[in-house]
Order: structure tokens, then sequence, then C-alpha cells
């Protein structure tokens, strides 16, 4: 359950929304996740349009796109981390219609500390998280 939060300046995206969705849906899929509307409804992504003047390297360039991934602890083991990292560049660098852009995108992968993954109020676990998700397979 994600959130990923995409930091860009106004103008490099024209589809912020279709944008969010191919990145929530790619990274739900690397989580390996049932098609649950826990999981569904609970992965998401924020596209922030910055200033460009807000945006800069030490040279001086801002034409970078930063990628924040949060996840629960330990959902992302190495071969997800490099076929998520992987994958959200692409979406990104196509969103933009700028296939140089692949070179300027960062993506930070980011864990939850265990127990602070909040939904509904409830700081929820792991374990809190799974049992959720087996109540709905039950009830399918």
């Amino acid at each position: 359950m994600p959130m990923i939060d995409v930091y860009a300046a106004k103008g490099t995206f024209s589809d912020s929304h279709t944008l969010a969705r191919n990145l929530a849906a790619a990274v739900m899929r690397w989580e390996q996740v049932p098609d649950l509307p826990l999981f569904a409804n609970n992965t998401a992504a924020f596209i922030h349009d910055l200033d460009a003047a807000a945006i800069s390297n030490v040279a001086g360039d801002g034409n970078y796109v930063r990628v924040q991934v949060l996840t629960p602890l330990g959902v992302l083991d190495r071969e997800k981390q490099l076929g998520v990292v992987e994958e959200l560049t692409e979406i990104v660098a196509t969103a933009a219609g700028d296939p140089s852009l692949r070179e300027r995108t960062w993506v930070l992968l980011t864990e939850s500390p265990e127990g602070g993954w909040g939904i509904a109020g409830h700081a929820n676990t792991n374990s809190d998280i799974a049992a959720r998700a087996r109540t709905a397979l039950e009830g399918r």
C-alpha cells in the first residue's frame, strides 16, 4: 500500500492524473499484493508541480524529477527494488514525452517503520495489514 510523491517543474507532465494512476498501479504490481480494495484504495500517487526555480542541482540545472515511494517495512526485496525503480523511471519519462528524463529521474525508496502505516485512524503493523487482507480474501 505505497504512497508515491512526484516532484517536478510545472508543465513537465500534461496528464498528472494518468501519471499518478500508472505509478500507483506499477508499485502495487511490484509489491505483489492481492487485487483487493484494501490495497487498491490505499495505494496512491501525488503529483507536486513546483516552480522551475524551486529545483536545482549544484550546477544550477533544474530539469529533474524526484519520485519518492513510501512502503510498509520489508515489502520490496532487492529484485522488487530494482524493478520498481526501473519501471517508475520509464513511466515518468513516457508521461513527460522526454526519453532523456530517464537520466534525470531520481527514485527514492523509503520504508515506514513497523506500526507507522496509518489507515482510517489506526497505526498498522505489517501483521495488522496482513490480517485485514486475509479477512478481505475470505469474504470474497
